[in-house]
């Protein structure tokens, strides 16, 4: 719904959220479906589930440069390639323009983003896993950065409800690391990757191999999924899933806002700050550019739920300046724009499998195998190199029919003909990701000499992996070979393409929870110490980064703060 901003009371709503990714997308669903009159703004275009999915059916031969972006093109997703998915026609659409979005890296930082309804909901790799308390107690464990304000106890029952909803399958494998959730039947392994999970098992007494656990539906339920479809297994789901298998904003928390008539939809509005108002200790409202008219205007809210990215949280954090916050809203601590963390990986192994050339895998399944954490677990499993640990995701396939084409100035007739329908041997790769700890050092603050194409200020970002990180990266590369030689894989190369921070695409810790308000920007609720009726619930709230895929957690942070919010606002203490 659109309107005009002709007054105050036009634009009070009771609640504001910021940003419609997977963060967002939760604020709106809870907040609506607990009958608040909720204002969510998006800086960018709008994108209705299955109309606006332009690629999502497009076959290869349909796209006469077959993927690849005219050189012309290029030129403007220059960051935005370097995760090979900007390059792409098929999925361009989604990504930032970086001439238009520019930030500095003091420090190569690859700030990979999403400008549009639904953010990166749409383009994430669904892999769900919860943090357990070996991740909460972490930190206090190590001494250091700043101890969790939350333990596993807290958010268990947050993170049951968030998976209901939104559709995790997986098995359940009973490691107290990594908690087993509400899941839906799990993909299925192929002949090859159970080949591994059962020598690794014989082999390494802790490690456990086990499907990935993704936010897929294997089997719907239409009392709580709605009208969303099974996975097809096209594996095309960066373009968006007409079927609405796969868990986003647009398939399944926005129409769930929508349906409740509470929810008021404005995107291409660009939050830049909020409005403090000191008399009162508390947030008024935000303030907003109208991305198409350049319209400056003000909505105003009793409570506002900043869910706009790590980075870009923090951007409308910072840019909120008054006497009272001169250094950014809520930053008494001086720990806004801090701490950045991201997942490093780009390291591991692969081989070759000689055997099941009588097997071959059926359907494009958008899924892989998980290696859950093994390392600095316990004095068995400790590290003296490194604190922390890390996991690996991959998957084994067949090679394909191309084998043939090489061969064929050297090979003709029966020989030749019986390569072109004969698939290749079995080949697994894994791929490491591993935890990155929480450097105060490692950060982001504003830029005003550099402006975006709004003419706004934009971020400069200072932030690397240190020893502890190229440590493990050591022992990442080590382990992946010696699983795939245990298992009898040959042709073993093991790799380190290199990692940077930002290129992992969980980019978090700028404006972290914590216990004191002079070493942390939010409490335990995700609520701003300084102000209390303004929370934040994406990435930048993390304490540490663990070295799991963190989305599934801010969704249970996000249901767990909007439930908080609004039983306060019911007390008036909020």
């Amino acid at each position: 719904m659109y309107f005009n901003n002709e007054g105050k009371t036009e634009a009070t709503y009771d609640a504001i959220v910021v940003g419609t990714g997977i963060s967002g997308g939760w604020a709106a669903k809870e907040l609506c479906e607990k009958g608040l009159k909720t204002l969510v703004l998006e800086r960018g275009r709008n994108v209705r589930h299955v109309i606006d999915y332009p690629t999502a059916n497009m076959d290869p031969w349909e796209d006469p440069l077959r993927d690849f972006l005219p050189f012309e093109e290029i030129k403007d997703y220059q960051v935005q390639a370097r995760t090979g998915y900007g390059m792409r026609r098929s999925t361009k659409h989604w990504w930032v323009n970086d001439t238009e979005n520019p930030y500095t890296e003091v420090k190569r930082f690859d700030w990979i983003r999403g400008y549009h309804v639904g953010g990166r909901s749409i383009m994430w790799g669904r892999q769900s896993y919860r943090l357990s308390d070996l991740d909460f107690e972490a930190n206090l464990k190590d001494g250091v950065a700043v101890d969790w304000p939350i333990r596993y106890a807290d958010l268990a029952p947050w993170y049951d409800y968030v998976e209901r909803f939104a559709g995790i399958s997986g098995q359940k494998e009973g490691l107290a690391h990594l908690p087993d959730g509400n899941f839906l039947p799990p993909m299925e392994m192929n002949c090859v990757e159970d080949h591994l999970r059962k020598k690794v098992a014989e082999n390494f007494s802790g490690r456990v191999i086990t499907i990935g656990r993704t936010a897929h539906l294997t089997e719907p339920n239409p009392d709580v999924h709605g009208n969303r479809g099974k996975c097809q297994f096209r594996n095309r789901c960066i373009r968006g899933c007409p079927y609405g298998a796969y868990f986003s904003s647009n398939a399944s928390t926005l129409p769930a806002a929508e349906a409740t008539g509470n929810m008021t939809l404005r995107p291409n509005s660009i939050v830049h700050s909020v409005i403090y108002d000191e008399k009162t200790n508390k947030a008024k409202g935000v303030r907003v550019l109208d991305a198409e008219t350049k319209e400056e205007m003000e909505f105003y809210g009793k409570v506002v739920f900043l869910c706009a990215s790590t980075l870009g949280s923090t951007f409308i954090l910072m840019n909120s300046t008054s006497d009272r916050f001169p250094n950014g809203l809520g930053n008494s601590s001086g720990q806004l724009g801090h701490n950045i963390m991201d997942h490093h990986f780009r390291t591991g192994g692969a081989g070759v499998y000689d055997g099941f050339t009588d097997k071959y895998h059926k359907g494009r399944r958008p899924n892989g195998i998980y290696i859950p954490r093994f390392q600095n677990l316990d004095k068995a499993s400790q590290s003296q190199n490194f604190i922390r640990g890390y996991g690996f995701q991959g998957g084994g396939s067949r090679f394909n029919w191309i084998q043939g084409i090489k061969e064929l100035d050297m090979t003709l007739g029966e020989d030749f003909k019986r390569k072109l329908v004969e698939p290749g041997p079995w080949q697994l790769g894994i791929t490491a990701f591993g935890e990155c700890l929480p450097y105060y050092e490692n950060k982001v603050e504003l830029n005003h000499e550099v402006k975006d194409v709004h003419g706004l200020p934009t971020l400069k970002i200072d932030a690397e992996f240190k020893e502890n990180e190229m440590k493990m990266r050591e022992h990442m590369r080590t382990s992946a070979g010696e699983m795939l030689e245990a298992a009898g894989f040959s042709n073993i190369k093991i790799f380190d393409d290199g990692s940077w921070p930002g290129l992992g695409i969980h980019e978090m810790g700028t404006a972290r929870m914590g216990r004191d308000p002079k070493t942390s920007v939010l409490n335990k609720w995700n609520q701003l110490h300084d102000v209390s009726n303004v929370f934040v619930t994406d990435g930048s709230c993390m304490t540490s980064s663990a070295c799991q895929n963190p989305s599934l957690t801010y969704m249970a942070l996000t249901a767990r703060a909007v439930n908080y919010a609004v039983e306060g606002m019911k007390k008036s203490e909020i």
